[in-house]
């Protein structure tokens, strides 16, 4: 046999992430490395009852092909929830996707020629980083002070083509953006050329206040929003969501024809069972903010319990902030600790993380001290003892 792979591939790296979740499933590792949301907290019964209503009722449709656009009612509903003053979402800037991570590598696919240049905020989120290299472009470290990234780099000569953003509690950093830098970056985007990509998985995983309004919502002609339903109701449903920016300009109408392009050549459409099953959640009973603020109680718990675990176990000179929301605490060990090279450490002594370093796109940021550990799916007794077996490791 003899075949060639192209080129692109040598672009492509294996997630650090998923590598370290194999060895978590030895026996005995408490594992703090995958964002994986607390299986405890899936409304598992109010998705069988929401399966047996579609299945009895939409059975055929359900499972027959669907639109590549995703069902109406869906998209009509994410258009509601969230529309606000001076972002009124059109259902039809919506796109079902097949999880935000496809939303990443349809963006990529439509907005990356070799070169282009993206800013990326050091760290970023790591699938991100995959989903858009295989394209060829720059990564391009977003300059950002106390208060995040800055706006006056949107603004650059010829400036980048996309700029990524989490504005809310960043995986991994965990920050959230304020909203006067929200307000300064909605109001650099129209002066350059950049068009933001803002995605927002963890927004609703918020537990000392809600999150200021998306930048989308003043800018809505130069950003791409992409949420999830993962974090929020299952990973396993792989449904998330784009909404496009609005607009009849040549420039928008095109974007949104090319992205809606991309989705049929690459899945034809998200399965229309899962978002079906979602809808009925949504509109069949289920109280989706009640069911959040057991989901914030949940979480505002183990956050707490692993801030003070932190505080107790960890060296004196490790550094760290308290996030506000998602799911992730960012550990910066002392300077000469190399958390990849002391990881198999770690992972004798009974516990896994991920380390800093596949976070930065460049080396020239790149923290080698630095760790991302997961408070959501250990109950508070594991983290404790977690974060006791993770102390030794990092002095």
């Amino acid at each position: 046999m003899s075949f060639a792979l192209a080129a692109r591939t040598q672009r492509m790296n294996p997630s650090a992430i998923r590598d370290i979740l194999k060895v978590t499933e030895r026996p005995g590792i408490l594992s703090m490395a995958g964002g994986l949301p607390a299986p405890e907290a899936f409304p598992v019964e109010a998705i069988r009852r929401a399966s047996d209503h579609v299945l009895g009722t939409q059975g055929a449709a359900a499972l027959q092909y669907a639109s590549s656009e995703g069902l109406p009612g869906l998209r009509e509903w994410v258009a509601g929830h969230l529309s606000r003053p001076g972002w009124r979402i059109d259902p039809d800037h919506v796109l079902i996707t097949t999880g935000s991570q496809q939303g990443l590598d349809l963006l990529g696919k439509v907005l990356l020629d070799e070169g282009a240049h993206v800013l990326v905020e050091q760290p970023t989120y790591l699938g991100a980083l995959q989903a858009f290299t295989p394209y060829g472009p720059v990564m391009q470290p977003w300059a950002a002070d106390a208060e995040g990234p800055l706006a006056d780099e949107l603004v650059g000569d010829p400036g980048a083509a996309v700029a990524y953003l989490i504005p809310n509690f960043q995986n991994p950093g965990g920050q959230c953006l304020g909203e006067a830098r929200r307000q300064a970056l909605a109001q650099a985007l129209p002066r350059g050329h950049t068009l933001l990509i803002e995605d927002d998985p963890y927004g609703a995983l918020w537990y000392d206040a809600p999150p200021p309004a998306p930048v989308a919502s003043g800018a809505p002609q130069q950003v791409v929003y992409l949420g999830s339903f993962s974090k929020v109701l299952s990973p396993g449903l792989r449904v998330g969501y784009m909404v496009m920016p609005g607009g009849e300009g040549d420039a928008a109408r095109a974007l949104r024809s090319k992205l809606l392009q991309a989705k049929q050549a690459c899945d034809l459409h998200t399965p229309g069972l899962n978002q079906r099953l979602i809808l009925e959640l949504l509109q069949g009973g289920f109280d989706l903010e009640a069911h959040l603020h057991q989901v914030r109680e949940r979480y505002r718990l183990q956050r707490d319990v692993m801030a003070h675990a932190l505080a107790t176990h960890l060296p004196r000179d490790c550094r760290w902030h308290v996030p506000p929301g998602g799911m992730f605490f960012w550990v910066e060990a002392p300077e000469h600790v190399d958390t990849l090279a002391r990881l198999p450490r770690a992972v004798k002594a009974g516990v896994a993380y991920v380390p800093g370093a596949p976070f930065f796109s460049s080396n020239d940021t790149v923290k080698r001290n630095a760790l991302r550990l997961s408070f959501v799916t250990l109950a508070p007794a594991q983290i404790e003892e977690a974060v006791a077996r993770l102390g030794p490791c990092l002095a």
